[in-house]
C-alpha cells in the first residue's frame, strides 16, 4: 500500500510464520522470534505479542528518559521501567512504573513523568490506549507487583 504524500515511514517489520504459532520477526538487520505460551497453544519460543508491545513501550520510555537526563546532566542511576497491560470493562490500559536512584529530586521526577508521557511510542499508543505512569517509590509494592531485578 503506498504512503500518502504527507506520511513518513517511521519503522517497518516483516513477520514470517514458523512451526505452530511461532513467528519470526525481521526489522532492519535484527531477527527475533515471537510465540505464545504453551498454555495458549504455542511453544513459548519467544515473547508473546503483548509482551513485545510492552517491551517496545518500555524501551522507548527508558531511551527517551536517559537521553533527556544526559542532556540535563542528571544521574538517574539504574533506570527500570516496569509495565503491565490490564484489560478492564472500559478497555485496555497500561500501568508504567519508573524506578531510579533515590537521589533524583521530586522536581526531576515530575519532569521525567512529563517526558514519559511524550515519548514517541507513548504518543502512538495513547491515541488508542490510555497509559498510566508513576514512580515505584510513590506507592508501596502490592502483592501483584513484580519483584525488582
Amino acid at each position: 500500500m503506498p504512503h500518502a504524500p504527507d506520511s513518513i515511514l517511521l519503522s517497518s517489520a516483516t513477520v514470517e510464520g514458523g512451526e505452530g504459532l511461532t513467528q519470526h520477526i525481521r526489522t532492519g538487520h535484527h531477527l527475533f522470534t515471537a510465540d505464545e505460551p504453551v498454555a495458549r497453544g504455542g511453544a513459548d519460543l519467544g515473547p508473546a505479542p503483548y509482551q513485545l508491545l510492552l517491551g517496545s513501550l518500555g524501551a522507548c520510555t527508558a531511551i527517551t528518559l536517559k537521553m533527556y537526563a544526559e542532556k540535563k546532566k542528571w544521574d538517574l542511576g539504574k533506570l527500570v521501567v516496569r509495565l503491565k497491560l490490564i484489560r478492564e470493562p472500559a478497555g485496555e490500559r497500561v500501568e508504567r512504573v519508573l524506578d531510579c536512584a533515590d537521589t533524583v529530586t521530586p522536581e526531576q521526577r515530575a519532569r521525567l513523568l512529563e517526558i514519559s508521557a511524550k515519548t514517541p511510542v507513548t504518543l502512538t499508543l495513547s491515541r488508542a490506549l490510555h497509559i498510566d505512569t508513576r514512580f515505584a517509590s510513590t506507592e508501596p509494592p502490592g502483592p501483584s507487583d513484580p519483584t525488582p531485578g
